[in-house]
């Protein structure tokens, strides 16, 4: 695997584990307060965006790390309009 690729799976791991804990913390105790709908409105979004770009690129990392945090952020997201 090329240099650039494994630290592009190093990012990948680290900013989508990052949305792990809030997911988690959200669904285990619905309290959606400190939560912008506006902001995770728009980086869902972006996101989704970054999926379909890595996708036409065929560039693995991104879509990895995008697909990951796409289901995380859509989750809190989720969350967010069902709970409030």
């Amino acid at each position: 695997m090329p240099l650039i690729d494994s630290l592009g799976l190093i990012a990948a791991a680290l900013t989508s584990t990052s949305f792990v804990p809030q997911a988690w913390h959200t669904f285990k105790t619905r309290d959606v307060r400190g939560i912008s709908l506006g902001m995770y409105s728009g980086f869902t979004v972006g996101v989704a965006c970054w999926l379909v770009y890595g996708m036409l690129l065929n560039s693995w990392p991104i879509v990895i790390a995008n697909g990951i945090t796409l289901t995380l952020a859509a989750a809190i997201l989720v969350m967010k309009l069902h709970y409030r």
